[in-house]
């Protein structure tokens, strides 16, 4: 165990009531922890797996004002998230910069169309506009995407908007919330929650490295879990949950009996969330050279899709496809897949097939509930397309705050609603905010563009200290296409170090990227890392963890 994560433990065992104790370690939830942290409350955040193991790390990379909300003209939604697109591009600038996009044009009145739409998204943007939006002769549009499809092709438009790291800028979140004095730890999970007569005033929580059980106490209990959070609002519906363990077992009888007390009250809670799946296929970098992204604003369907240029691949998606069930690992159906594959051929002179995909992989978004219930696992999207990606925040009778739906641009802006939430409800003491908007995160400096292959300026001002580790030259993976570095072994050390990496799925996933970009290298490369974190870390959990992995960069290299 790291002396880190021992001294994180450590803090928990004390006989203390923390101010807030933050559930979930994605977006939402890390943006919460670091905004209490810099207020100065007394700030404890728990996750159960890994920092952006689900949904946060499996984004389209983008950081946008949401073009498609100003073609259903949700204006204020867009201002919004233009102005938390600029604080993230300011204050992470090695994990998040500017990027053009092109949208093609094959019709007559698409460019005038498009063209006025995202001109009034730069307008919207005002200072913080990330460049001009221009019309492009088809000259200068096949410039700018070189394996565009030719045929009928009369011009495009240009428009700027940004993309970033979105798993590495979760750790720069921990980090830097940590920085300010929280307690952020990984690969811990809540197991049930503490209640003082009928108020929420803590949680249960086991280790998953060690098995110990945790007793924590807190003034406020903040649920950041994602598509997940409705299983601990049903946990607090009921008075019960004090005369448990904390235990697995106790927490399925304890919400057993509080669906079962709510019904007899009249107070069963209804769910907040209905999941749906995106679907992302990353391809070569061949597919879409250079430095541009595609954008097709109307499918066949009616949704947008994307075709990113993405840490040296071409990233493909996304789909919007409703789920009936949540689960960790989500894979894609057979029918999102043929959809992305069609639709990037529409617009590629080398339309991709299902033979070029180097990763596939899910995210589940958690859609705030519309009255009607989702249609069945795998059917039509129109069921998702009228519910909500504004946020939500729910102060429930019990004082459990919860949080959902919105997205990473808008991480800050959440975190913001749900502190302001607290206090007016005197769960938290009164504390001025806004600090964060102009906040660097750690390894804060300008860096090298994210469509590059993954290296050193991933770390920013860091990579001095990364360069001084042992087998800071020595590659565990390379670039296929162009040969660059991908993993090197002291960015392996960097990981167990200093950025909470417990296991090879952690550092493969989500302080590298490699399974996200190819897989089957993921897998290649799986026991040397797997050797690093032994020495780092301690060899207890390394061959259990190691085949977990393997079995997972499987999944990814295997499309339906």
């Amino acid at each position: 165990m790291s002396e880190a994560r021992s001294q994180a433990l450590a803090r928990l065992r004390e006989p203390r009531r923390w101010d807030v104790v933050v559930v979930g370690g994605g977006a939402t939830g890390l943006g919460v922890a670091l905004d209490a942290a810099v207020r100065g409350l007394q700030v404890l955040l728990l996750e159960a797996t890994d920092f952006a193991q689900g949904t946060s790390s499996r984004a389209t990379k983008l950081v946008h004002g949401g073009v498609r909300y100003l073609a259903q003209g949700h204006l204020g939604l867009v201002r919004e998230a233009l102005r938390e697109r600029s604080a993230i591009l300011s204050n992470a600038p090695h994990l998040a910069q500017p990027l053009a996009f092109v949208v093609p044009g094959y019709r007559l009145w698409e460019l005038p169309f498009y063209g006025a739409g995202l001109k009034a998204y730069e307008w919207l943007a005002g200072q913080r506009s990330l460049g001009p939006t221009q019309v492009l002769s088809a000259r200068a549009t096949r410039q700018a995407l070189p394996t565009v499809l030719e045929r009928g092709l009369l011009g495009g438009i240009r428009y700027w908007d940004g993309q970033f790291d979105d798993a590495r800028l979760a750790v720069a979140l921990a980090r830097t919330a940590a920085a300010h004095g929280a307690v952020v730890v990984n690969h811990l999970r809540v197991t049930g929650l503490r209640l003082e007569g009928t108020r929420v005033r803590g949680v249960h929580a086991r280790d998953a490295e060690t098995g110990e059980v945790l007793e924590i106490a807190a003034g406020c209990v903040v649920n950041a879990t994602g598509v997940w959070v409705d299983g601990l609002r049903r946990e607090a519906t009921f008075p019960t949950a004090d005369e448990g363990t904390g235990g697995d077992a106790g927490q399925q009888t304890g919400q057993e009996t509080g669906q079962e007390a709510g019904r007899a009250s009249g107070q069963e809670t209804a769910p907040l969330v209905t999941p749906s799946q995106g679907v992302h296929l990353v391809v070569d970098r061949a597919f879409l050279p250079g430095s541009t992204a595609l954008m097709v604003p109307k499918t066949t369907d009616g949704r947008v899709l994307f075709a990113v240029p993405w840490l040296g691949k071409t990233l493909l998606g996304t789909t919007d496809t409703p789920r009936s069930d949540i689960v960790a690992e989500p894979r894609p159906f057979a029918h999102e897949v043929d959809f992305i594959l069609r639709e990037a051929a529409r617009y590629l002179s080398r339309p991709p097939t299902r033979a070029d995909v180097r990763s596939a992989w899910v995210g589940l978004r958690p859609l705030v509930r519309a009255s009607a219930p989702p249609s069945a696992e795998g059917g039509p999207a129109a069921a998702t397309r009228s519910l909500s990606r504004e946020h939500t925040v729910e102060v429930g009778a019990t004082g459990l705050v919860t949080v959902t739906g919105g997205k990473w641009t808008t991480y800050r802006a959440m975190a913001e609603d749900v502190l302001a939430a607290c206090m007016a409800q005197g769960l938290l003491p009164q504390r001025p905010g806004g600090a964060t908007e102009h906040l660097s995160l750690v390894g804060a400096a300008p860096g090298r563009a994210l469509c590059e292959p993954p290296g050193e300026h991933l770390y920013g001002c860091e990579a001095p200290i990364l360069r001084a580790l042992p087998g800071a030259d020595r590659w565990l993976a390379r670039d296929q296409e162009s040969g660059q570095g991908l993993l090197s072994e002291a960015m392996v050390r960097f990981g167990a170090r200093f950025e909470m990496a417990r296991t090879v799925e952690d550092m493969l996933a989500r302080r590298s990227r490699l399974l996200f970009v190819d897989a089957q290298q993921a897998a290649a490369c799986a026991d040397e890392v797997g050797k690093i974190l032994a020495e780092e870390l301690g060899p207890a959990s390394a061959p259990q963890d190691l085949e977990a992995f393997k079995a997972l960069a499987a999944r990814y290299a295997e499309v339906p």
